[in-house]
């Protein structure tokens, strides 16, 4: 699909493999929305695509202040890619905080576009200065385009009878319209959007599509910018795709899941920043059966999420940050009661409430240790957007065909960034089998009677007779599970629950090496890091280092051939958005030497960062070598 307008023949067309843009501006500027539509049109018109939004916490920030940045980065390419990029190739800085905030990341020699008009001493004093930036000598290393978007764009909009404020907002169209320009983006995608979205309000609809026309049309007559690009479509496997985000993969996921084992969902969740979504997503599935409670707070959550399990149904809870440790009294008590119940926890900085709306992998060791008493669970981790479907799935199938609640570990990056997504052929999906006990019983019915394989308990319902039982958070009596204080049954009990948590590993997938299986590096990783991880290392490999990856989405238990791996390597680096959790484990486990590559800012690591890490282990080396 190419733009519904004939470009400028006196302008150039260029070239491009792949393109990173960052929208920044203030948290009231539209800029989620913006980069959202400009990923929206990219996925459509073929390119892979990969985002980063990042947004403040406060709704309502000190307008012009630097906290109050909001930004939307997006990596676009004809390549397969796997991250949003390190360097922004394009800024687009609607005023003088967005651009101190963001001028330090952009590539040298990057372009910079401002809205002009927002340089002005108010918003100077906003941001904390005293001189405009844009003449200060650190500009100079990119090229920057200086627009007066709000002017061109309050002009554009003269004939509307709309007030100044209302205009004012649809500066991100004229900036959108502008970039789609740029970059031989469609509009109609973006047309359609508006029409849909703003239907109600006709006036509304008119200023938007004017606005982004009027950003596209600059573009196409403005001198300012002689060249345009162009970025082909990416060569991607055959098939549908959709742009999905992590949140909105794991309500499909789920949805799939209660399909799969042809039974009742019933999301039980508390809102909470940057989980939410997934609750907002579930809501809108009511066709297909989806049944979402929103509780009054985090424990109730988890209670009603255990009782749908009680019950009969899929219980699933999600939250994030604090709200994991409020449930971990429940969750203790879905472990003691053996009941299928799947906890997503969208992992943001801690501790407390912490960083609500940055990305961390800070909940590793609560989720697998943090509740009172030997309670092991299972944990499992999403590696991206897309992957987020497949693991919620794995999740439902786990926790009903063990018995046991499992943690399915998320974080903010993955949670609202996106990619797209090859919708997979249903037929590929395995069905998920539930078996309630029922029927003539051979004698008394014992609800703590296991599974030879799995070492599950029956799942029976009550209600069907000949098959009551009592459940609760006392120690039970092995196989008639009675309250039992007996303290050899309570070792036993103990023993059998860990042992059934570790007989999973009979039922995951072996862990699986990029790059070589023998070698000098492994470079170790699970969730959000897969990306930049496996881009550093293909770079390294293409340096003819011997470095390979190996990424996680078992956490408790690992797959049995992970000890094997991990000896095959002279040195194991784990890179992981916390202090060094997974790395503890690795050594406590495998009693190997593993060195991290850590880091806790609220962002997501940027390829360089690996590359950084291991270089500094290759140094080490280098010298150690030579003395």
């Amino acid at each position: 699909m190419e733009p519904n307008s004939s470009p400028n023949k006196n302008k150039t067309i260029q070239e491009l493999a792949d393109v990173i843009i960052r929208f920044a501006g203030d948290s009231g500027d539209g800029m989620q929305l913006t980069g959202s539509q400009f990923t929206t049109t990219s996925a459509y018109i073929g390119n892979d695509v990969s985002t980063l939004p990042d947004f403040p916490a406060e709704i309502r920030a000190p307008a012009g202040s630097l906290a109050g940045v909001s930004s939307f980065q997006l990596n676009f390419s004809r390549r397969n890619i796997r991250t949003p990029g390190d360097q922004p190739h394009v800024l687009v800085a609607m005023n003088p905080a967005a651009l101190l905030v963001h001028q330090k990341d952009v590539l040298k020699g990057g372009t910079i576009i401002v809205n002009k008009d927002a340089f002005n001493e108010r918003n100077f004093q906003r941001a904390g200065i005293t001189q405009d930036p844009l003449t200060q000598e650190s500009i100079k290393d990119f090229k920057v385009i200086q627009i007066p978007i709000s002017t061109l764009n309050m002009n554009g909009l003269k004939d509307i009878d709309l007030s100044s404020k209302d205009k004012d907002r649809c500066k991100n169209f004229f900036a959108l319209g502008l970039l789609y320009w740029m970059y031989s983006r469609p509009l109609e995608l973006t047309v359609d959007w508006i029409e849909k979205k703003f239907k109600k309000n006709p006036l509304i609809v008119e200023s938007n599509i004017k606005a982004l026309k009027a950003g596209f049309y600059y573009g196409e007559t403005t001198e300012e910018i002689p060249t345009h690009f162009r970025v082909k479509k990416a060569d991607l496997p055959p098939g549908i795709y959709r742009n999905i985000t992590g949140n909105e993969a794991l309500a499909c996921g789920l949805t799939a899941a209660k399909e799969l084992a042809n039974d009742n969902l019933i999301y039980c969740s508390y809102p909470i920043t940057p989980a939410s979504d997934v609750l907002h997503e579930l809501s809108k599935l009511k066709n297909f059966g989806v049944k979402t409670i929103q509780c009054e707070d985090e424990i109730a959550a988890m209670g009603a999420a255990i009782g749908v399990a009680f019950g009969g149904g899929i219980g699933v809870t999600g939250t994030s940050g604090p709200g994991l440790c409020l449930k971990s009294e429940a969750i203790g008590l879905a472990i003691m009661t053996e009941l299928p119940v799947v906890i997503l926890n969208v992992q943001r900085g801690g501790p407390s409430t912490g960083l609500p709306t940055k990305t961390e992998q800070a909940d590793l060791l609560q989720a697998i240790y943090g509740r009172n008493g030997e309670s092991p669970l299972v944990v499992l981790s999403c590696s991206g957007p897309a992957d987020c479907f497949y693991m919620a799935i794995e999740a439902v199938r786990i926790a009903i065909t063990h018995m046991t609640p499992v943690i399915l570990l998320s974080d903010g990056y993955i949670a609202n960034s996106s990619e797209p997504w090859l919708l997979p052929d249903i037929a590929s999906l395995s069905k998920i089998n539930i078996s309630h006990p029922q029927g003539p019983l051979n004698g008394t019915f014992m609800p703590y009677e296991r599974n030879a394989e799995t070492l599950a308990r029956p799942w029976a319902l009550p209600g069907t007779a000949g098959y009551e039982h009592r459940i609760g958070g006392l120690e039970k009596a092995h196989r008639t599970g009675n309250v039992s204080y007996d303290s050899m049954n309570h070792e036993f009990m103990i023993k059998m629950r860990a042992e059934k948590v570790a007989k999973v590993a009979d039922y995951i997938p072996d862990a699986k090496v990029f790059g070589e299986e023998k070698g000098d590096v492994l470079i170790v990783g699970w969730g959000g890091t897969h990306g930049a991880i496996l881009t550093a290392v293909e770079k390294l490999q293409q340096e003819g280092h011997a470095v390979s990856s190996l990424h996680l989405n078992y956490l408790n238990p690992f797959p049995k051939n992970l000890g094997t791996i991990l000896n095959n390597f002279n040195k194991v680096i784990v890179a992981e958005l916390n202090l060094g959790q997974l790395a503890l484990l690795l050594r406590a486990k495998y009693l190997i030497d593993a060195i991290g590559i850590n880091k806790v800012q609220g962002q997501p690591f940027k390829v360089q960062d690996i590359l950084d890490g291991v270089a500094q282990y290759l140094s080490k080396k280098k010298k150690v070598a030579n003395v």
